[in-house]
């Protein structure tokens, strides 16, 4: 079984959840592309990091999910998860430049989970709806949406668990 990012569920709402994340240790490859082409180009920098490319050569378990979120104009931060609860400077140090670590703090965000194919347009729409649907329940977003994928590319489109989640704070 694949380490879980973790999360407490505050609120279900109709089609998302309202969530507080502990802080975590990630870490970020940034690519340039297109937003189906990013977790590709980033994938195998991230693995060999987990997979022993690291001072002093630790081996780390793969977890979930695979994080995305804009960086620029057709460029994307992709993220791994680090497993366990360490310090950033408990991890292995990457040996590749391209592979950063980075803490992130404790947060609340907004998920709306989906199936189907990693698209732009899938990606666009799921986020339009969670954004819309944090609005009207009265938080507003702080901070770029991020998108995370479950599963690896060959489970079949339908069978695949996607997340829309954005970081939010109440509107008034």
């Amino acid at each position: 079984m694949t380490e879980q990012q973790r999360f407490t569920v505050l609120e279900k709402h109709d089609g998302w959840e309202l969530r507080d994340y502990p802080s975590c240790v990630v870490a970020d490859v940034q690519v340039d592309g297109s937003i189906e082409q990013a977790g590709t180009r980033a994938f195998g920098s991230l693995v060999s990091y987990i997979s022993g490319r690291n001072e002093p050569g630790e081996k780390l378990a793969m977890t979930a999910p695979v994080v995305q979120e804009p960086s620029g104009d057709q460029a994307w931060q992709v993220s791994f998860v680090l497993p366990g609860e360490r310090r950033r400077d408990a991890y292995p140090s990457p040996s590749d430049p391209q592979v950063t670590l980075r803490e992130v703090p404790e947060h609340r965000a907004a998920a709306l989970r989906w199936s189907g194919r990693w698209t732009e347009g899938n990606v666009e729409q799921h986020t339009r709806r969670l954004v819309a649907a944090v609005e009207a329940a009265g938080w507003r977003t702080d901070g770029p949406v991020r998108w995370a994928r479950f599963d690896p590319p060959w489970t079949p489109a339908f069978l695949r668990h996607n997340e829309v989640i954005v970081t939010v704070v109440p509107a008034t």
